[in-house]
């Protein structure tokens, strides 16, 4: 029968007996922690390998009445117990009890077994869980003592995420989250928060209900920094037990990213790491520029003055342009002009009376004409006249 075989074969190791036997059974100075994780696996740890000596074995059951019950009859083999002999009474009597059941899956430190790791298949709520966990060495059976678990009080949520923050109307800021935990219902939570010209957090325990926490005023000119953490409220369990603080989110003057925590990283290394680094390069660069005159000149090359090239023209040549500028004679000659004008006589006729006297002294002296002009050449453009009184 399978509750007769469980029960007969809950040894160590070293094949000895659950109960007690030869030697004695010595108990451990220190117990068992059982955490269930989100109610998705729970671990159960009795040690470290520091402090045990041996591999452990972790045998459990539910309900209320311990089913492990020392053998009554040993097999012996030279002295020394190699197995249990049952009476059909006692058959009879372990047939009703629920099986016990070897840890499955064990956490090692260094090749020693330090604890268990329960599925969630294997974990039932709000019935008594028992475990049973001893070793065999030097003849000697080590138990580590637990008392009774209810493993609804054992719960651990994770940690909130999704933390966003809302600016309200009236300078006031709401933040919301989200849980992992599967039955959000029976969680509290608890938020902390500080500004930067705080010396202390602010916690909220014990009074946020739901996934929103509402700050009623805030200063526009102050950064906020706000961490989430839960665990199972009264209806649903008796624990202590919160979960981890949540990925900060931030709010405030300083916060461009609201509380995206890839940008804030990114903020911090721009100001902590980029910022200097670029002000030393450009110092060096400066540097180096006043330092090297030759990268000075062909980076920034001077401006040239065009006055000095003309000190021969007005020096040497006294502003005549035509030597300086290197034009032939034979050209210069060219452009002077060849040609002469005649003088053109020009009188005005006398007034009236003076006309009178001046016929009279004509009638008197013969009229003297002045000669013509001499004819223009021929190859003159122009020509020439006069005009006579």
């Amino acid at each position: 029968m399978s509750p007769v075989i469980l029960v007969g074969q809950a040894v160590g190791p070293g094949g000895v007996s659950c109960g007690a036997q030869a030697g004695g059974v010595v108990g451990s100075q220190w117990g068992v922690e059982c955490v269930l994780f989100n109610e998705e696996y729970m671990t159960c740890i009795w040690g470290t390998r520091e402090k045990l000596k041996t591999s452990y074995s972790l045998y459990y059951w539910y309900e209320n009445r311990p089913p492990v019950v020392e053998c009554m009859h040993y097999l012996q083999d030279q002295g020394v117990s190699v197995g249990c002999r049952f009476n059909q009474s006692e058959i009879i009597q372990y047939e009703n009890r629920p099986p016990v059941v070897e840890c499955m899956h064990y956490l090692q430190d260094q090749g020693v077994s330090v604890g268990c790791r329960f599925n969630q298949s294997e974990i039932i709520q709000f019935q008594t869980f028992h475990v049973l966990i001893n070793a065999s060495l030097g003849g000697r059976t080590l138990r580590i003592p637990s008392e009774p678990m209810q493993l609804q009080d054992l719960v651990k949520p994770e940690a909130p995420v999704n933390l966003t923050i809302h600016n309200m109307s009236g300078n006031q800021l709401q933040l919301t989250w989200a849980s992992p935990y599967p039955k959000a219902r029976c969680l509290e939570h608890a938020v902390k928060y500080k500004s930067n010209k705080d010396t202390s957090w602010t916690v909220r325990e014990h009074r946020v209900k739901g996934d929103v926490f509402s700050l009623p005023s805030v200063d526009y000119e102050k950064y906020y920094t706000f961490y989430v953490r839960s665990k199972i409220n009264s209806y649903c369990g008796n624990t202590q037990l919160w979960s981890e603080w949540s990925v900060p989110v931030a709010w405030g003057s300083n916060s461009t990213s609201k509380g995206a925590p890839k940008e804030q990283l990114l903020w911090f290394w721009l100001h902590t790491i980029l910022i200097p680094i670029a002000c030393l390069l450009l110092l060096i660069f400066v540097i180096l520029l006043v330092r090297m005159e030759r990268v000075w000149i062909i980076l920034m090359p001077r401006i040239p003055n065009p006055s000095k090239n003309f000190d021969e023209l007005f020096i040497t040549h006294n502003g005549n342009f035509q030597e300086w500028a290197g034009v032939p004679k034979d050209i210069v000659e060219s452009f002077k002009p060849n040609y002469s004008e005649n003088i053109c006589y020009v009188s005005e006729l006398p007034p009236k009376d003076s006309y009178e006297t001046l016929q009279e002294n004509n009638n008197h002296s013969p009229l003297v004409v002045p000669s013509a002009p001499p004819a223009p050449r021929e190859h003159s453009p122009y020509k020439s006249s006069y005009v006579g009184v």
